[in-house]
């Protein structure tokens, strides 16, 4: 099972695409796979024969355990994101974690699900599959067993993607709700039960907390030279692109060139070592409709203009929030940032992603009074001003550095070109 992303370090098998027995290429699609996070297709690294499947539907596989035996003439594997694997051995009989939260969900519409399987044939012979991650976001909406029966699924094979249910999830809005039935302790308050998600979540915030010594730093950045830039050239830019400009690429274009100037901020920690990363992968956090966040990542953005940072910038939202993103999307960061200003927050002290040692997070731009120095003397004026928090790993960089790094953004921010051309 190849990783599938940052801190994921499990999958769980939603269909085989091969039988025991099947030819198979370099980079055909063996099997498909789902995280909490995205559902994507596992390329076959070789080319040869399955003779063996060591995994079944619905199982969860820990990421590194081998899925399938494969008779090859040449065992050299092609270019491919797997890598091989080692000697195959059974997979791990323990119970784990997930899959009983899975079973657990799958129980509670079983009844239903078989009642429409036998009443309602499917020409497209859907099984009535349901992924972990619908299951637990239709445990969280208070999904009826006979609502999520009926929803029309447009993956594969007429499965339920997120998009489907988040989709029925918008259109149920529209028509009045019964309020929710709670829990209730003492009549004073209600009893939520996390779903799966949330506790994965809440794990690996807690994680983070437990392994880095968190430090955030702050400054207050003068952007009015980007927000008139911008000004300028959005609407030509929207003309000749079809698209828009954001602040965040400029952001991120600033992140990049302060990395460049402070290659130990680009680094993640091995027990008593300290890894020093030659590519610069920034992670963004992207917020998506059901409320989740999730981090996909722009792979060597030093190799990229700012034209080329807005068009990633874009693709990459606009897959995350279509559910489409691949796992190679969600791999390989080593240093993320985060826009709360697009929530106006003003700031805040974000958690690390591991194995990352910084994060920055960029506050809302606002309109102050501000005192301008000029050579003829200070002067008071409106300018469009930003707090940035930087948060970092003490035990391997220290206040020094993340000042530095903190302060380089600054300068590059304040200091931008507002001549350059963006088409």
């Amino acid at each position: 099972m190849p990783s599938m992303g940052e801190s994921i370090m499990e999958c769980t098998v939603l269909h085989l695409l091969k039988k025991e027995g099947d030819s198979v290429a370099i980079d055909d699609s063996i099997l498909e796979v789902a995280t909490d996070k995205v559902d994507t297709e596992v390329p076959c690294p070789y080319v040869g024969k399955i003779s063996k499947w060591l995994v079944k539907e619905n199982d969860v596989v820990p990421v590194g355990n081998p899925v399938a035996h494969i008779e090859v003439d040449d065992d050299t594997p092609g270019e491919s994101r797997i890598s091989p694997a080692e000697p195959a051995t059974e997979p791990k009989s323990e119970p784990v974690e997930e899959v009983a939260i899975a079973e657990q969900l799958e129980n509670e519409f079983e009844q239903v699900i078989s009642k429409k399987r036998d009443n309602t044939p499917n020409a497209s012979g859907n099984s009535q599959f349901y992924s972990p991650l619908v299951l637990s976001i239709a445990k969280e909406e208070d999904i009826s067993a006979a609502e999520l029966a009926e929803i029309h699924g447009s993956g594969l094979e007429s499965r339920v993607t997120k998009n489907d249910i988040i989709a029925f999830l918008e259109n149920r809005k529209a028509k009045p709700q019964p309020a929710p039935v709670a829990t209730s302790m003492n009549g004073s308050s209600d009893i939520i039960e996390m779903d799966r998600m949330r506790k994965m979540i809440a794990q690996r915030m807690v994680d983070s907390k437990r392994i880095s010594a968190h430090v955030t730093s702050f400054i207050e950045t003068d952007m009015t030279p980007v927000v008139q830039w911008r000004e300028h050239v959005k609407n030509e830019y929207r003309k000749k692109s079809g698209d828009s400009i954001t602040f965040t690429p400029i952001l991120i274009e600033a992140v990049v060139k302060a990395i460049k100037d402070y290659p130990l901020i680009n680094i993640s920690v091995d027990g008593d070592k300290i890894v020093k990363k030659k590519d610069i992968n920034i992670g963004m956090a992207v917020a998506l409709p059901d409320g989740n966040l999730i981090v996909p990542v722009i792979h060597r953005a030093d190799q990229y203009d700012l034209p080329g940072l807005a068009r990633k910038v874009n693709e990459l939202a606009k897959r995350a929030r279509e559910n489409k993103l691949k796992a190679d999307d969600l791999a390989g960061g080593t240093y993320t940032v985060s826009n709360i200003g697009a929530f106006a927050n003003l700031m805040g002290t974000p958690i690390i992603v591991q194995p990352q040692v910084a994060i920055m997070a960029f506050g809302a731009i606002k309109k102050k009074p501000a005192v301008i120095e000029t050579p003829q003397g200070d002067l008071l004026g409106i300018r469009s001003l930003m707090f940035i928090s930087h948060s970092y790993d003490h035990r391997v960089v220290d206040g020094s550095l993340g000042g530095l790094f903190l302060k380089r953004v600054n300068d590059y921010l304040e200091n931008f070109d507002t001549h350059r051309i963006l088409i």
